[in-house]
This record gives C-alpha cells, sequence and structure tokens, in this order.
C-alpha cells in the first residue's frame, strides 16, 4: 500500500498549485494523508482526484476544513495503527506535543505537521514522521513531502524537491 503524506500546503498563499513532483506520486498513491493547514478546501478537492484522502486540521484552517477533517484521527492501514495530528499548540515543542497527543494510543506511527521540518525517527516503540512542506520549505534548501510503503513492515521516506514549478 502506497500512502502518499503531505502537510501545510498553505494554499493558494504560498503555492496556486500542488508541485509537479508530487502530483506524480499521486498518479499511483492507494491514500494520501494531509497533517493539516490546508488553507482551503480547494486542495482536498484536488486532492481526492488521485486517491482517498484521509486528514485532520491545522491551526490556520477554517471551518470548511474543520466540517470535512478532525483534529486528531487514527486509522488501521494494513495492520498498523496510524494517528494523525497538526501538532500546533501551547507550549512543549511540536514533537513532544504530537508524542503526548497519542500516549494512551497504540500506535506505530505518528504523522504531524506545523514546524514545516521534514522528521523521521523514533520515541520509543513509535515512528514519529513530519513530511515537512510541499510549498513552503522556510529556510530549507528543499520542499518536502513523505511516501509511507505499508505491508507487513512500514517503510518511510522523505522526498526533496527544488522547486514548486516541477
Amino acid at each position: 500500500m502506497k500512502l502518499i503524506v503531505l502537510s501545510d500546503t498553505h494554499m493558494p498563499k504560498k503555492a496556486k498549485q500542488l508541485p509537479g513532483r508530487l502530483i506524480e506520486e499521486l498518479k499511483d498513491a492507494d491514500l494520501i494523508i494531509h497533517a493539516g493547514d490546508w488553507q482551503t478546501v480547494e486542495v482536498y478537492h484536488e486532492l481526492k482526484k488521485y486517491a482517498p484522502v484521509r486528514g485532520v486540521y491545522g491551526n490556520v484552517d477554517g471551518e470548511d476544513i474543520k466540517r470535512l477533517f478532525p483534529s486528531q484521527l487514527v486509522f488501521d492501514a494494513d495492520g498498523h495503527e496510524i494517528g494523525v495530528i497538526h501538532g500546533h499548540g501551547e507550549k512543549k515543542t511540536t514533537e513532544k506535543r504530537v508524542i503526548e497527543a497519542f500516549e494512551k494510543e497504540d500506535v506505530s506511527l505518528i504523522i504531524f505537521g506545523h514546524s514545516h521540518l521534514p522528521l523521521l525517527r523514533y520515541y520509543k516503540n513509535k515512528l514519529l514522521f513530519n513530511p515537512g512542506s510541499v510549498t513552503d520549505k522556510r529556510k530549507l534548501p528543499y520542499y518536502s513531502f513523505g511516501k509511507l510503503t505499508v505491508s507487513e513492515e512500514i517503510q518511510a521516506e522523505h522526498i526533496f524537491f527544488k522547486t514548486t514549478e516541477e
């Protein structure tokens, strides 16, 4: 099962359309996961042309997104429990907030966004994954999103690219 993971699209403020490099990967995705800060519901409508979409809302999302998506989500993908949350909040780091949000859940993987910083690491027995942003890399050299291959194991990787025009 191929899952494409993105967050912090901030469209149309940061980009008018999804980057070509992302669209290449969406074409054969089984599921798309968005970890919040869509900015507009049009992003959802564009993504669902490629595959089913699961996601959560972020701190910049309005009522239209909040009607479609929860603040936190847990779902099963080929026998693996996956948690999704944006990660915004007060005090503590984004990473600490997402770990605490799922401390009572038996999830294998926590997907989050908010910081725009790509991250892939384990905390205890949970894999933490932030895909970065496909439209707002901030001071980083590359834009990014995530690709998960889920079967008996979870293989996670970031895909980095230089321009949103590709």
